[in-house]
């Protein structure tokens, strides 16, 4: 069973990826691959993009933000139709045990409740925590979210409200070589309601590049 800290240790390097998206809306299927580079923010990257979000006074200590987690990734993807896609985007995670009262950070009154997908059960074993970027992925710009690390299935969940989008993309770690990756998206619903209406979920296997 893998720490927070030794999982992001191995999501670090360069990996391959084949995926098989479904759009139930349109009842249509499409593959792709990817091949991506993650590798692991420094110090400076870190106190940069928290700062755009996070107050530095919300943060319990000067170097809390050392003990977050994150990287610089870079990715190129080509589908089955020939379409190729390539970004390069930081991502950042604190946990919110590093953050004074996170419950008193500014919300968005507009966020839809969290996705059944991407409930977890009360645990002490569960980190929680802000996911950053600053950029997304279906939306440009900067985005932020929440995640959570379940140590007892080696699993990451990220849940990124987009203007027009709910998504929940997860990594899971099978081994030091190998990891499961799926993400469901749906419609963003009226404020407070629950996502229900899904236009895509994707699912794929991941293998490190030696």
């Amino acid at each position: 069973m893998l720490s927070a800290k030794e999982f992001f240790a191995v999501c670090a390097g360069q990996w391959q990826t084949d995926r098989i998206y479904h759009y139930p809306l349109r009842g249509e299927v499409e593959r792709s691959h990817t091949e991506f580079n993650a590798e692991t923010l420094t110090s400076v990257e870190k106190h940069q993009i928290s700062s755009s979000f996070i107050p530095r006074e919300f943060f319990k200590s000067d170097d809390a933000i050392e003990n977050s987690y994150g990287f610089a990734i870079a990715f190129d993807t080509k589908s089955e139709t020939g379409e190729e896609v390539s970004m390069r985007l930081k991502a950042l995670f604190i946990p919110d045990a590093l953050i004074t009262y996170p419950d008193k950070l500014p919300k968005d009154p507009t966020a839809p409740a969290l996705p059944l997908s991407a409930e977890v059960a009360d645990s002490k074993e569960v980190v929680q925590g802000f996911y950053l970027r600053d950029e997304g992925y279906s939306e440009s710009g900067a985005i932020t979210g929440r995640f959570t690390y379940l140590p007892s299935r080696q699993a990451l969940e990220m849940t990124t409200y987009y203007a027009r989008s709910v998504a929940v993309d997860q990594i899971r770690i099978l081994s030091e070589q190998v990891r499961l990756r799926t993400i469901i998206t749906y419609q963003r619903p009226v404020a407070g309601a629950v996502p229900s209406v899904i236009t895509l979920v994707g699912f794929g296997l991941e293998r490190r590049e030696e």
